[in-house]
């Protein structure tokens, strides 16, 4: 999970904090001593820290927070607001003009380039544009043709002229080939390198010369911590960038990247690739980050997934269900599909403020590889059963087990767990209820 180690430490942190009527000097200075190794540990750079701490501590001994009723919380709050900062303070949109927008991806091999070119085609599809993909990586195996394959599966045109072009000369006719049929955004998958060199910066620099770019998006891989800075860095200063997308950053728990990338090249992060999939793309929010990391949750960007992937009626007649306690396998089964959706329940519960330690428990019974045999044990059960897990006797439980090819064992532990589920979907306050969170309106949760 994204930041995992370092909102776990940051946590324990603040936990002291909190359990202080008042604070000394002494104690914010001893606890920004294990802030700063926390997030050395997590790869941020030194420099970037060493501000950071600074910026804190300046606002954290100050008159107002040391006589105040709740001075933890408001350390918390400071140490909020300059994660935000240090992030970027404000979201940055990609800027697409009234015309054609050409931009160009950039990138080491292995950061997901490719992949993730594919990802940002299918999010401007979405919102009405006619994007064009264009297969500018001559070099690397069966390159254009995984361009080919998932530009299919997004729906969206990808140019190429094959492996005997020279990139400049595919960059320039997929720009005329665009004009020419009403494409109005032109994303340039050029090829990546195991390191930076000469001529990978000499191509993309004649690419840029020969066709009129708008945006320059650097895809680097969020797991490669400093290296992934250090690489944003080099780029910034031999081609130019105007925005980087983060890859892997669901598999990163130090998170050093993001916390970096901003402050040292002054340049946004734009996306995040938070999974495999070709829908796992999100638009980065500072403020949505930086409430992640100190275990705050994040509401809207759960609201958000929620609304493009969750059945609105389908969540209306599960809630009602869960209120009478009509709730049973058969909905058990479509929210765990929901849940697939929306990211897996790892991803769901890192953004529900105070819910995850919660949760843990349960999170066995929606882990992707486990959900064939989940699938095979529910429809293993007769009508009467998955309507009714109460009348789930011993000699029932038997034959479901032998019908799903499984261990009784595991059938006790997957209905045990979906009494957890049941019981913890009853208690989550605001969000049966329809509860409302800033100018979302109401969020109708997948279950």
């Amino acid at each position: 999970m994204a930041f995992e180690s370092l909102s776990d430490k940051l946590q324990n942190v603040f936990r002291n904090l909190r359990g202080k009527g008042r604070l000394s000097e002494a104690d914010v200075k001893a606890s920004m001593k294990e802030v700063k190794m926390a997030l050395l540990e997590a790869d941020v750079s030194f420099k970037v820290v060493k501000q950071f701490i600074k910026a804190v501590e300046e606002r954290a001994v100050g008159a107002d927070v040391m006589n105040s009723l709740t001075p933890g919380q408001q350390v918390i709050k400071i140490v909020h607001e300059e994660l935000i900062r240090l992030m970027g303070s404000e979201t940055t949109e990609l800027k697409l003009n009234g015309g054609i927008t050409v931009l160009m991806m950039m990138g080491l091999q292995g950061a997901g380039k490719t992949t993730t070119a594919a990802k940002l085609a299918g999010k401007l599809k979405a919102k009405g544009k006619r994007p064009l993909l264009v297969a500018c990586d001559v070099y690397r195996p069966a390159a254009i043709k995984q361009l080919q394959v998932n530009g299919e599966k997004q729906g969206v045109e990808v140019f190429t002229m094959g492996e005997n072009q020279k990139p400049v000369n595919i960059a320039k006719g997929a720009y005329e080939y665009a004009r020419k049929n009403g494409f109005n955004v032109v994303i340039l998958d050029t090829a990546g390198r195991l390191h930076i060199d000469e001529d990978m910066m000499k191509e993309l620099q004649e690419i840029r010369e020969n066709v009129p770019i708008d945006q320059t998006l650097l895809t680097v891989d969020a797991m490669t911590g400093q290296d992934a800075v250090n690489v944003a860095t080099t780029f910034e200063e031999k081609i130019g960038i105007d925005g980087v997308i983060l890859t892997k950053l669901d598999g990163d728990t130090r998170g050093g990247a993001a916390l970096s990338i901003k402050a040292v090249t002054g340049k946004p992060i734009l996306y995040t690739g938070m999974g495999e999939k070709l829908s796992d793309l999100e638009q980065f929010y500072p403020d949505r980050m930086a409430s992640r990391i100190l275990g705050m949750g994040d509401v809207l960007t759960l609201i958000e997934k929620a609304q493009e992937t969750v059945d609105e009626e389908k969540a209306k007649a599960m809630t009602q269900k869960l209120k009478k306690a009509q709730f049973g396998f058969d909905d058990y089964l479509e929210s765990m599909n929901q849940m697939k959706k929306m990211g897996g329940l790892s991803s769901v519960l890192s953004m529900m403020p105070g819910l995850g330690s919660q949760m843990k428990g349960i999170e066995d019974a929606i882990d992707e590889k486990k959900m064939a045999r989940t699938e095979a044990i529910i429809l293993s059960m007769t009508p009467k059963e998955r309507s009714n897990p109460e009348i789930l006797n011993p000699s029932r439980k038997n034959r479901i087990a032998r019908g799903a090819g499984v261990d009784i064992a595991e059938v006790n532990r997957l209905v045990k767990q979906f009494e957890q589920m049941r019981k913890m979907m009853k208690q989550m306050p605001g969000l049966l209820g329809g509860g409302r969170h800033g100018k979302r309106g109401r969020f109708k949760f997948p279950f």
